[in-house]
C-alpha cells in the first residue's frame, strides 16, 4: 500500500519540483497526460523509472494530475 501524504506535504513537494527536476509542475502534468494510460501505481513506477524522479515527487505529480482531472469532470 502506498504512503498517504498530508495536504501540506503534497503542496511542499509540488513547490520543490521545479528546483529539484528543472521542470515546472505544468510540464510534468502534461507528461503524465501524454504518457501511457496506467493506474496510479503504474504511473508512479513509470515516472520514477522513465524520468528518474524521486518517489515523493512522482507521487505528488500523479496525485496533482488526478486532483485536477477530477476537478475538470465536476465542471
Amino acid at each position: 500500500m502506498s504512503q498517504v501524504f498530508s495536504e501540506e506535504t503534497h503542496r511542499n513537494l509540488l513547490a520543490r519540483i521545479p528546483e529539484c527536476t528543472g521542470r515546472e509542475v505544468a510540464d510534468w502534468l502534461r507528461t503524465v497526460e501524454e504518457g501511457p494510460a496506467l493506474g496510479f501505481e503504474e504511473k508512479l513506477s513509470w515516472l520514477r523509472h522513465e524520468h528518474n524522479l524521486a518517489y515523493g515527487h512522482a507521487k505528488a505529480i500523479i496525485h496533482e494530475y488526478d486532483l485536477r482531472r477530477a476537478a475538470r469532470k465536476l465542471v
